[in-house]
C-alpha cells in the first residue's frame, strides 16, 4: 500500500497548494511559449491573459482540426513549436484513429518530463525496482508505450521490448524471462490471454502480477478488466494518456475505481462541448488539458475529446489530485442516440464482455437523421458448441442493460480482426 509519507512533495500538496503551483509552472509555460510559438502566438494575438491570475476560460480552446490544419498548411511539423528545428529529438505520431495522423516533436527536456510522469505511474501502482516489464508494442512512430519504456529502464528496471513478434513468441518471452508486469492494450492482454488457452499454456501461474493498460477504455469496464484479471491472475492498473498531451492520467493501489489526472503537471477543465462552458463540479462533461510540462510543443486548452466526471476530494492514497470517476467514460464523437439514450461503445463493450465464449466483437451504428440502429457482431469461441444461443443472449443483455434492441450477427471464428494496439472495434455510418 501507499503510505502519503512516502509521496514526493508536490504529491502530498492539497487543492490550494496544487492550484498555485499550476500558476507557477503556467508563468514559466506562458513565458516559455510567447511569442517564440508561432502557433499560438497567432491564436493568442491580441488577447491580454495575465497566466498568475486570470482565468483559463479568457484563453480560446485548442482543437486537433486546428494542429491538422497548421500541419497541412506548413509541412511537416506545422508550427506549434516555440525553438529551432535543432533543439528537437523525438518525433512521434497519434495513432490515425481519427484523422490525419499528428506528427509531434519533443525536445530533449520535454522528453524527460515524459519519463518522469510514468515514473509517478509506476510508483502508483506499486511496482518497484525489482519488476521485470514487458512491452508487447510495436514500437513505431506511436507515441503509445515509448516513454513508459524508457523511463522504466532509466529508473533501473529489466525490460523487454516485445516489438514484431507473434503473439505466441510474446508469451514464451514474458514466462521465460519471468516478466511480472506487462504494459498494453485491454484488448491485447486478452487476446495473449486467448492464445495461451488456445496453446495450453497456463498463464495463471506466470509470474505476472499486474498490467498496466492504455489506450482504450477497457481498463474502466468492468467485465473487461475482470477478465483480464481472472485470465492472467494480476491486477489490472489503468493509464490514461494522448501524444498531444502527455500521459498525464494514473490509478493508484488504493482505489481501483477512478483515476488521477497528474494535476502539478496540468490543468484540467471540464466543458459541455455544445456550449463550451464549464460545467457545474461533478457533472460529465469534456475534458480539457494544458499540460505544464512541455514548452517545446504545448497543448494549451486542448480539447481531448474525452467524456469525464472528475472529483477533487482527498482519496485514499493520500493524494489530492482531481480523479476521472469510472476512468473516461467514452469518446465525444462516439456518442450515438438510441430512442432518446444517449450511449457510448464502452456501454456495448460492458455487456459483451460478460460472456466469456465472445472471442472477438465489433460494432455498426448506422444514423439515419435522428433515428440510429445498432449491429454487434460477435465472434464465438471455436468450442462454442451453441453460437446461436450465444448471440440471442447477447441481444437479450444489451436489450435488459441498455433498454434498446440490437442486431446481434455471429461472424465464423478467427474473422473479426485483432489488435495489439488501439482496437478499431466502432463505426458510425451516416445516411
Amino acid at each position: 500500500m501507499t503510505s502519503a509519507s512516502n509521496l514526493s512533495d508536490e504529491q502530498k500538496l492539497d487543492r490550494q497548494a496544487i492550484h498555485q503551483l499550476q500558476r507557477q509552472k503556467l508563468v514559466t509555460l506562458w513565458q516559455s511559449v510567447l511569442p517564440h510559438n508561432p502557433f499560438y502566438a497567432r491564436k493568442f494575438s491580441g488577447i491580454k491573459f495575465d497566466p498568475y491570475v486570470d482565468p483559463m476560460t479568457m484563453l480560446p480552446l485548442t482543437t486537433r482540426a486546428e494542429l491538422e490544419a497548421d500541419q497541412i498548411a506548413h509541412p511537416p511539423y506545422g508550427t506549434n513549436l516555440s525553438y529551432s528545428l535543432d533543439k528537437y529529438v523525438r518525433l512521434h505520431q497519434t495513432s490515425g484513429s481519427s484523422g490525419q495522423p499528428l506528427r509531434w516533436l519533443d525536445t530533449a527536456e520535454n522528453w524527460a518530463w515524459w519519463k518522469k510522469l510514468w515514473q509517478v505511474i509506476f510508483e502508483s501502482a506499486g511496482i518497484t525496482v525489482a519488476d521485470r516489464l514487458a512491452f508487447p508494442f510495436s514500437f513505431g512512430p506511436f507515441v503509445g508505450f515509448w516513454g513508459a519504456f524508457e523511463s522504466a529502464a532509466s529508473l533501473g528496471h529489466f525490460v523487454v521490448a516485445c516489438g514484431g513478434m507473434s503473439t505466441v513468441a510474446r508469451l514464451r518471452l514474458i514466462l521465460e524471462n519471468k516478466i511480472t508486469v506487462i504494459a498494453c492494450t485491454p484488448t491485447y492482454a486478452l487476446r495473449m490471454a486467448q492464445v495461451a488457452e488456445e496453446e495450453g499454456i497456463d498463464i495463471t501461474k506466470s509470474a505476472v502480477r499486474a498490467f498496466v493498460v492504455a489506450g482504450e477504455p477497457g481498463g474502466h469496464i468492468a467485465p473487461t478488466r475482470q477478465r483480464i484479471e481472472s485470465a492472467w491472475n494480476a491486477r489490472v492498473f489503468d493509464h490514461t494518456g494522448m501524444t498531444e498531451i502527455g500521459p498525464l492520467g494514473f490509478e493508484c493501489l488504493e482505489n481501483p475505481h477512478d483515476v488521477h489526472l497528474l494535476e502539478t503537471d496540468c490543468i484540467a477543465e471540464v466543458i459541455d462541448p455544445a456550449t463550451l462552458q464549464p460545467v457545474p463540479a461533478g457533472e460529465a462533461g469534456e475534458l480539457v488539458i494544458t499540460n505544464l510540462g512541455r514548452p517545446g510543443s504545448p497543448a494549451i486548452r486542448y480539447r481531448t475529446g474525452d467524456q469525464v466526471k472528475l472529483r477533487s476530494d482527498r482519496c485514499a492514497c493520500g493524494r489530492w489530485f482531481a480523479r476521472m470517476q469510472g476512468g473516461i467514460l467514452g469518446r465525444i464523437d462516439d456518442m450515438f442516440v438510441v430512442r432518446g439514450n444517449n450511449v457510448f461503445p464502452a456501454a456495448i463493450e460492458a455487456v459483451v464482455r460478460r460472456f466469456a465464449r465472445v472471442a472477438e466483437f465489433g460494432i455498426e451504428v448506422r444514423q439515419d437523421g435522428a433515428l440510429a440502429t445498432v449491429k454487434v457482431k460477435i465472434e464465438p469461441l471455436a468450442d462454442c458448441a451453441d453460437a446461436n444461443g450465444l448471440a440471442k443472449a447477447v441481444s437479450q443483455a444489451i436489450h435488459d442493460s441498455l433498454l434498446f434492441r440490437a442486431d446481434v450477427e455471429l461472424a465464423p471464428c478467427g474473422s473479426l480482426p485483432r489488435f495489439e494496439m488501439k482496437a478499431r472495434r466502432f463505426v458510425k455510418v451516416s445516411q
